[in-house]
């Protein structure tokens, strides 16, 4: 008689802090999902029982089946009727320089404008708040714009900073690029962390985009941090990729 499958999840050194500000489900989601960018978890292995994992670390049932859900949703895994919860894939991220999309028009001899469509301060949701290191609810400020060159549209910019860390004016976000904001503040952007994919726009992008609805876009998520290590900024970014695209310059490891 065979044995049965051993829960991969069991090798792994998983944990919460209940201390901490970060969503218990959004912990442990992100601790999964770094298992399986890294190769712990490998494509095709059997996620255990719910309940299972749940008693062992502590938590409730709904909190572990909302972590395996946002991973479910990423794409991550998969649930397989009849079988289970299953590793599909892992994301493949590349860093890029770190620059602005401002600073990318401008050196490319465009001519960048933009307009600021949302400039307020909203509570942290627990995404916002993990990226960031601030407490779920609390206070950031949110800023959406659309930037164009040559009068054309070229991506949609969402981003997200803690509160007082610049004057956030509308006209200055309208004349300038937010790194030259922040640059000019004082604030030295040392390093970010920076996810690219693509998905199929969404009718109210696509009008944003002077797009087709379903159209492809491209997307980029990054978390940029100062030379102290504070996150400074949360960026989601949709792009048109007939306008737009990310190079990348690859070495040979020896």
């Amino acid at each position: 008689m065979p044995k049965p499958e051993v829960d991969p999840t069991v090798q792994l050194e998983l944990s919460v802090d209940r201390s901490s500000p970060v969503p218990l489900y959004f912990q442990l989601s992100q601790q999964l999902e770094a298992a399986i960018e890294h190769g712990t978890l490998t494509p095709g292995s059997l996620l255990g029982n719910e309940i299972e994992l749940a008693a062992r670390l502590g938590l409730s049932r709904p909190t572990v089946r909302q972590a395996i859900q946002s991973l479910v949703d990423k794409g991550l895994l998969v649930r397989r009727r009849g079988v289970g919860t299953q590793v599909v894939h892992s994301q493949v991220k590349r860093p890029l320089e770190l620059s602005s999309l401002y600073d990318d028009l401008e050196a490319a001899g465009q001519r960048p404008a933009t307009k600021v469509l949302v400039n307020t301060v909203v509570p942290a949701s627990a995404e916002v708040a993990a990226a960031l290191g601030v407490a779920e609810d609390s206070d950031v400020h949110r800023v959406e714009r659309l930037r164009l060159a040559h009068g054309e549209p070229m991506a949609y910019l969402c981003n997200f900073l803690p509160p007082g860390l610049i004057d956030l004016d509308t006209g200055q976000l309208e004349a300038t690029g937010l790194y030259r904001l922040m640059r000019a503040a004082g604030i030295t952007l040392h390093s970010a962390r920076q996810s690219i994919g693509a998905r199929a726009a969404t009718p109210a992008e696509a009008e944003r985009l002077a797009e087709e609805a379903g159209a492809p876009l491209l997307t980029m998520q990054r978390v940029t941090f100062d030379d102290t290590g504070r996150a400074v900024e949360y960026g989601t970014h949709t792009y048109r990729p007939t306008r737009y695209s990310f190079e990348f310059q690859l070495l040979v490891r020896t």
